[in-house]
């Protein structure tokens, strides 16, 4: 099978082959070719022999990706093609401008909403810090939050949507 990864600030083509249940696999990233034999550990773990030398690796799921702690170093793994298409289409002139995207790459610090709460415009909802410098992002219209897509401490990127606002319709009183 074929990926493309992003890995940390990299995006590499990854080629895995192996045989199915035999916890044994050739992956080929770029122009490197590694044989891993590998057995999952409880505890998001996974025990390897890569290229005959043992390697432990931890596995956390978030949601940006998947980190992975090796060596003492951590990286987060995404798929390249899935971040693409994301882009594009936050880029496009379908772009709901409900929608609230960081404006650099930054870590969330403070979430000032829930789902469900409604907002004014102009009102803070989340809290990011990028270069020690703080910044509120703020509501962009009046409306009901819909859905927040980040966590304290995620690691976010501009066209990534963090809080998804539904205009609310105003009946006529």
């Amino acid at each position: 099978m074929k990926y493309r990864l992003k890995i940390s600030e990299e995006t590499a083509d990854l080629d895995v082959s192996g045989s199915a249940g035999k916890q044994n696999a050739e992956f080929t990233i770029g122009e490197k070719a590694y044989s891993v034999r590998y057995r999952a550990i409880p505890g998001n773990c996974l025990h390897m022999i890569v290229d005959e030398k043992p390697e432990e690796a931890f596995v956390a799921n978030t949601m940006q990706g998947k980190y992975v702690f090796v060596n003492g170093r951590s990286f987060l793994v995404q798929d390249a093609d899935q971040l693409l298409s994301h882009r594009a289409r936050r880029g496009g002139p379908d772009q709901t401008p409900g929608d609230v995207t960081p404006p650099m790459p930054a870590v969330v610090v403070r979430i000032m909403v829930e789902e469900g709460d409604l907002v004014k415009k102009g009102q803070g909802l989340i809290v990011v810090t990028a270069m020690k410098m703080e910044t509120t992002l703020v509501a962009p219209s009046d409306g009901r939050v819909k859905k927040i897509n980040t966590s304290v401490d995620a690691k976010v990127a501009p066209g990534e949507i963090l809080v998804e606002i539904e205009k609310e319709e105003r009946e006529n009183e």
